[in-house]
């Protein structure tokens, strides 16, 4: 191991993989794994700053490469390494391997969205190195949760009494925007600008304004589902077999509004195999102190998941962040490092009394810009010519 981080070489099938990580403190703080989001997102690269800030706060934050992406995506001969190598189960004992690597014995394991799903397994299969857990914007089971989300969501944004469901159903009644269409550009602009900014897109659509803003919104995030990704970056080509085999993220689409599998089905996926650990029947066993992070506004992992973790761990806490949506790491990550401290002190039972003192501490994130240009872009565009 160097001062910064290392390599891990770990087995991949027939040949080896060297798993890449980073510590820019060692021994310098509070032992902190960050597990990002995806599948797909790169550690080192996108996540620079996020360490600095953490640095500064006092945490000896590590950060695997997971296998498939960045520096973790070839073998010694520096071939990729074959995609069926590419697991949740092995990437969560490659993270045993990078502990044993960087003399940690334990450590507080904050995971985000997919990173979650990570953390869980490893705490499944590794217990004796979690010291703590931050669940942020969780993700439970792939074969259930999606039950939770298409109810959730369309209460809000469909078959609900709200404002924003009235607007869908005139819009989705008009027949002037594909279903799937509504959906992400509904999803999105709730996530980011709230339900307000949703009655005011969906209105306009319908009267022939606001394009502009649409068709912005509708091709956002396409990077996410199609194409090769960007390199180092968000890379999906490796991790097919979490997204779609492990996670089943085109699994049973049922055609109707506001499905979050829709945008993901596409011709030659892999088929949906099944969830590698039954992290609900895992989940009693996780005695460690545990934080679970749930914007309010998060449409892809939403609150009924959060709230299952809370009654299934003995050990967790929900922590509710209001005006905010997924991903506290991405979003709002100074609240993120706060709740991670409070886990490492064992002083999680008094976070959701801090809730809204979390939730309003200063934002730091490109993304919290996106719903400020949602609703400048809604009213830009009433007033533009064309």
């Amino acid at each position: 191991m160097t001062n910064g981080g290392g390599r891990v070489r770990r087995p991949a099938g027939d040949g080896t993989v060297d798993v890449a990580y980073v510590r820019p403190a060692p021994d310098r703080g509070i032992p902190l794994v960050v597990l990002p989001g995806g599948p797909g997102l790169a550690s080192v690269l996108p996540y620079r700053l996020h360490r600095k800030d953490a640095v500064r706060r006092g945490f000896d934050v590590v950060m695997m490469e997971h296998r498939g992406i960045g520096l973790s995506r070839t073998g010694p001969g520096g071939g990729d390494i074959p995609p069926e190598t590419v697991s949740v189960t092995a990437a969560a004992d490659d993270l045993a391997a990078v502990l044993d690597d960087a003399g940690l014995d334990n450590a507080v394991i904050y995971g985000t969205s997919y990173g979650t799903y990570l953390a869980q397994v490893f705490g499944a299969r590794h217990p004796e190195r979690v010291a703590g857990m931050v669940l942020d914007s969780p993700v439970l089971s792939g074969a259930d949760d999606v039950h939770a989300i298409r109810a959730h969501v369309r209460r809000l944004l469909w078959q609900g009494p709200g404002d924003a469901a009235r607007a869908a159903r005139d819009l989705l009644g008009a027949g002037i925007v594909p279903v799937s269409e509504v959906g992400h550009v509904g999803r999105i602009a709730y996530e980011f600008a709230g339900e307000d900014a949703v009655v005011r897109l969906f209105r306009d659509r319908l009267a022939g304004r606001s394009r502009r803003v649409w068709d912005r919104l509708a091709h956002l995030g396409e990077g996410e589902v199609d194409g090769p990704g960007r390199r180092m970056m968000f890379e999906l080509d490796l991790v097919r077999g979490i997204t779609y085999g492990e996670l089943g993220f085109a699994h049973a689409p049922d055609g109707l509004p506001f499905d979050p599998r829709e945008e993901f089905v596409r011709e030659g996926t892999p088929p949906f195999t099944g969830d590698p650990v039954d992290l609900p029947a895992a989940l009693p066993a996780f005695t460690w102190p545990t934080a679970v992070i749930s914007g309010e506004r998060d449409l892809r992992t939403p609150r009924p998941i959060a709230e299952r973790i809370v009654d299934l761990a003995p050990n967790a806490v929900l922590v509710p962040l209001a005006d905010t949506g997924h991903s506290a790491l991405d979003t709002h990550r100074l609240a993120g490092y706060a709740v991670a401290r409070a886990v490492a002190e064992e002083n999680h039972r008094v976070l959701p009394e801090w809730a809204g003192e979390l939730a309003g501490l200063p934002r730091r994130g490109v993304s919290r810009h996106l719903g400020s240009v949602i609703r400048w872009g809604l009213a830009a565009d009433r007033v533009l010519p064309g």
